[in-house]
């Protein structure tokens, strides 16, 4: 009773602790879902289609509204047979069968208790995957599809997917939105690198799309240790236990060879009073023998 009074004592007397990694988790992952939702309904419901405006002024900060049907920054995967592209429908499932095995991973994860840097980073790319998966499964349900107007929110079902005649009436053949440009500058390539000039950065994209990349690059470049250290510690408790194997075998033989040198150290003792008494009586015999000899020379 006594012991369970004490414990009930220091649950009650614990200060409130912070929340739950899984939770926190989760908490980033809806963060980041809303934020990129909510920029993909404003640029949806407030610019036609190719209609920028420069970022506080910026030149080479814009936001250009765009859509594309395939995966980041625009790249497309197009699949066609028999007339029909099974590409957007392909890479809806990849997207989906991705997410599901991102989520049971962070599980993994959390019940491993691994750094939570790497799980935070495994978080930013569930939730960029699951923003572009919203788009695909909804958008062509819930938008009407006007290219030189601005897009409104229509019933659910009656979006552009059934007005441009799209497979399943559009769900998850949505297109994606995308809305950040920065065309930062214009690099020349020298004659010997085969001259010409490209655009850095060109790629348009969106939130879910730079949840997705700052996940990754972080994992590459801040948490490589998470893989380097398991494999570490791995090699680290193999030779422990094989050299706590050998010490045990190499303190047997010890225990062994202490043994006899004690039962030896105990017959010295014991034999040396035998030895004492054996040289005691030799020592008297020998002096009754030479007392006859002494009297033998004086008789003579």
């Amino acid at each position: 009773m006594e012991n369970k009074f004490v414990v009930s004592l220091r649950t009650f007397s614990q200060k409130p602790t912070d929340l739950k990694q899984g939770y926190k988790v989760v908490l980033l992952v809806l963060l980041v879902l809303l934020i990129d939702q909510a920029s993909k309904f404003y640029i949806k419901t407030n610019f036609q289609m190719n209609e920028q405006v420069h970022i506080f002024g910026l030149e080479w900060a814009r936001l250009l509204f765009v859509e594309n049907e395939g995966m980041a920054f625009g790249i497309k995967f197009n699949v066609d047979h028999g007339g029909f592209d099974y590409g957007k429908l392909l890479l809806s499932l990849f997207r989906i069968l991705m997410v599901t095995g991102l989520i049971w991973y962070m599980r993994v994860l959390l019940r491993a208790k691994v750094p939570m840097g790497f799980v935070y980073c495994v978080g930013l790319i569930t939730a960029g995957a699951l923003g572009n998966i919203i788009d695909s499964m909804f958008y062509a349900l819930i938008f009407s599809g006007e290219y030189h107007d601005v897009a409104r929110l229509t019933p659910f079902g009656q979006g552009y997917g059934l007005t441009e005649g799209l497979p399943m009436n559009g769900f998850l053949h949505g297109r994606v939105v995308d809305m950040f440009y920065f065309p930062i500058t214009t690099i020349n390539l020298p004659e010997w690198l085969g001259g010409g000039s490209f655009l850095f950065f060109s790629p348009i994209f969106n939130v879910a799309d730079a949840a997705i990349t700052t996940g990754v690059l972080s994992i590459l470049l801040f948490q490589r240790r998470f893989f380097r250290d398991g494999f570490v510690e791995e090699q680290k408790t193999a030779p422990a236990a094989m050299g706590h194997e050998t010490t045990t075998e190499a303190q047997q033989p010890e225990e062994v060879v202490e043994n006899p040198v004690n039962k030896v150290d105990e017959d010295a003792d014991f034999t040396e009073p035998e030895a004492d008494e054996q040289r005691r009586d030799n020592g008297s015999s020998d002096v009754v023998a030479d007392q006859p000899a002494e009297g033998k020379k004086d008789e003579a």
